[in-house]
């Protein structure tokens, strides 16, 4: 097992109101932000960001585990069990306040990096993934996220610039 960050840059977020669903009892989403949610833990979040942020990069401590298998990714805010890992986007609104209030998830899929890159992700430190937050109907990404929507890279690329 090896320590290994996971760097998720995001790009194209949808703003910070989108429409709500009919039955939500709301006409509209407001004060939009995005995290990473926290395995096991829905209300701690890491590093919300605006909903209309030019980027958003959030890097997370795990542990890989490589064997004949393939490269097993776990850490404080990997989901899921062996085979099943992925990683919580969560999209909700803030309040005056400063209560976040969860309306939809993206489930980055750990288990669709291809194997060639969580192995050299694995002996490299760093596995990074790269997204746009804004889904086909310009709302805030939701669902599995699988590539093409995601482009998973391993090493020591360009760092993103500083999210806004």
């Amino acid at each position: 097992m090896a320590a290994m960050d996971l760097r998720i840059d995001a790009t194209d977020l949808p703003g910070r109101s989108c429409p709500a669903p009919e039955d939500s009892g709301f006409s509209r989403y407001g004060d939009i932000h995005v995290a990473v949610q926290r395995r096991n833990r829905p209300a701690e979040l890491l590093d919300p960001h605006p909903g209309d942020a030019v980027s958003a990069t959030w890097t997370l401590p795990c542990v890989a585990a490589v064997s004949v298998t393939g490269v097993d990714i776990t850490g404080p805010h990997v989901q899921g069990g062996p085979g099943g890992r992925f990683v919580y986007l969560s999209w909700g609104t803030v309040d005056a306040g400063g209560a976040f209030t969860m309306f939809r998830r993206a489930k980055l899929m750990l288990g669709a990096v291809p194997g060639a890159v969580a192995e050299a992700a694995a002996r490299e430190g760093l596995l990074v993934g790269r997204l746009g937050l804004t889904d086909g109907r310009g709302m805030p990404l939701c669902a599995r996220v699988v590539p093409p929507a995601v482009e998973w890279s391993a090493g020591n690329g360009p760092q993103p610039s500083a999210s806004q």
